[in-house]
């Protein structure tokens, strides 16, 4: 697969840091996007069966402060968190290096139970981010994980997006593309494929 270089000056192409929060498979759209794109880099968190919050947090920091150029971050399952935190402990402001996020496959926040990983980060941060991020959840899990992803899009101030992250994720591509100005396609607004009303949590009356 050829390398992809974009025809405007490189210095406004951001760098795409790719953030796994498992170990990456050669077929994995992590692997694939880096295979095709020299504006992507890879982040090896490690301690991928006992994370420490901390070390990912500065692991990513480090990436991020190393860049030539603004970034935009692309994380996978549990890694959202190492960006949650990032936002909490740099309290960024004006000189925000991120200019963008896609979220992809976040855990279920609102059940940390349910993943032994997430023991060691305590509560989910749930500021705004100080960035344009699309939060990816997959409508075919259960109702409980639906919630958990709305909440959690609208805690981060996130575009939730319906989307089916395996093979090579063209979508995704394309809505990353579409994120940082290179590619724009009406067909790519965030949107549930599903009611939205499924999802969201029902008020109990007083």
């Amino acid at each position: 697969m050829a390398k992809i270089r974009y025809s405007q000056a490189q210095d406004d192409t951001p760098l795409i840091l790719l953030v796994p929060g498992t170990p990456l498979a050669p077929g994995h759209w992590m692997s694939r996007w880096a295979q095709g794109s020299e504006d992507c880099e890879i982040v090896e968190l490690g301690l991928w069966d006992e994370p420490h919050r901390n070390t990912w947090v500065n692991k990513l920091n480090l990436a991020i402060r190393r860049a030539d150029r603004p970034v935009v971050v692309v994380t996978d399952d549990i890694a959202a968190l190492a960006l949650a935190w990032w936002v909490e402990f740099e309290g960024v402001g004006p000189e925000n290096p991120i200019l963008g996020a896609l979220i992809a496959n976040v855990p279920n926040m609102d059940l940390p139970g349910s993943d032994s990983r997430l023991a060691g980060f305590g509560a989910c941060p749930r500021q705004t981010l100080p960035f344009t991020s699309f939060l990816v959840g997959d409508l075919d899990r259960d109702l409980a994980y639906q919630r958990s992803v709305l909440r959690l899009a609208s805690d981060w101030g996130s575009a939730p997006v319906s989307g089916d992250t395996r093979g090579d994720w063209s979508q995704g591509w394309e809505l990353l593309q579409s994120m940082i100005g290179l590619t724009l396609s009406s067909s790519l607004s965030p949107h549930w494929t599903r009611s939205r009303h499924a999802a969201e949590p029902r008020h109990r009356a007083n």
